[in-house]
């Protein structure tokens, strides 16, 4: 006798539908499907707000690097005059405008044009402001009075006058700047002649000549 085949069990679609219906409703499927949801909407999000913050920032460091051309560009042409009339090297000069203006930025600079922190001793030619200075081998805030300038070309020019006539206490204390001939014995030079009391003053302006070629307007 041959064997009957066993019969094979038909599910309806009705059925069928029933039960994927009960598993949809499931609390294990609803909450693997809210779980699914919350990553992506979440993950969407941290991708939107990184674009956007890489954008500003991209934006920001755009903005920054176009002002500082713009510093360069405006000095520089100022500094070649100055060096014409009274022989500044004119990575010299950009470079010390840069680093005590803070690319024309400080208050000092933008209220008073006062690019190099020039102080004064007439009050009607000067405003105090705080500073820092490197004293006993630490750094110490104090007032003092700075020059103000009707514009940032008569800054140069005096910080140009500085250099060549010297402090009325001596009159040759920058001769071994004028008497460089490049960057690095000038900076060194200004170092050595007390024009700062930051210990690590010439170092900043060679590395401010060399990161933007300064010294390609000596």
């Amino acid at each position: 006798m041959s064997k009957k085949k066993p019969l094979k069990k038909y599910v309806s679609s009705k059925n069928k539908k029933k039960n994927l219906f009960i598993y949809w409703m499931s609390p294990s499927f609803v909450m693997v499907s809210l779980f699914t949801i919350c990553l992506i909407f979440f993950s969407a999000i941290a991708l939107l707000g990184s674009k956007s913050l890489n954008e500003s920032s991209d934006s920001s460091s755009n903005i920054n690097n176009a002002s500082q051309e713009q510093f360069i560009s405006q000095t520089a042409e100022y500094a070649k005059q100055i060096k014409e009339k009274y022989g500044i090297l004119p990575s010299i000069s950009i470079a010390q405008a840069i680093l005590e203006s803070d690319w024309g930025r400080s208050e000092l600079s933008v209220k008073y044009n006062n690019f190099y922190g020039i102080k004064g001793s007439n009050p009607d030619q000067t405003t105090v402001m705080n500073t820092k200075e490197f004293v006993n081998g630490e750094w110490i805030e104090i007032k003092a009075p700075f020059k103000v300038y009707d514009s940032w070309q008569e800054s140069m020019d005096e910080h140009a006058r500085l250099l060549v006539f010297g402090t009325t206490w001596n009159t040759n204390q920058y001769a071994t700047v004028l008497a460089a001939t490049n960057y690095k014995d000038a900076a060194v030079a200004l170092q050595n002649s007390g024009y700062a009391t930051d210990p690590d003053y010439s170092v900043k302006l060679m590395d401010l000549i060399e990161q933007y070629n300064l010294n390609q307007y000596d």
